[in-house]
């Protein structure tokens, strides 16, 4: 004969061991230290002056039309 199994002990660890892959992949996605979140804002920083430094016009200029 068969073991007894708890159907309603079963769905909850189902439930659980998903949750726990669902935290594994945004974790994966978002989860960046710190030093990662400064590295990348420093080089969009640069990008960002190194443009603004080749722009025709500067913003601001009275001479906008």
């Amino acid at each position: 004969m068969g073991d007894v199994v708890n159907l309603r002990q079963v769905r909850k660890q189902k439930a659980r061991t998903e949750k726990e892959r669902l935290a594994g992949e945004s974790r994966a996605l978002h989860g960046r230290s710190k030093a990662e979140r400064d590295r990348d804002r420093l080089a969009a920083d640069k990008a960002e002056h190194f443009i603004a430094g080749h722009r025709r016009e500067k913003p601001g200029d009275p001479n906008e039309s």
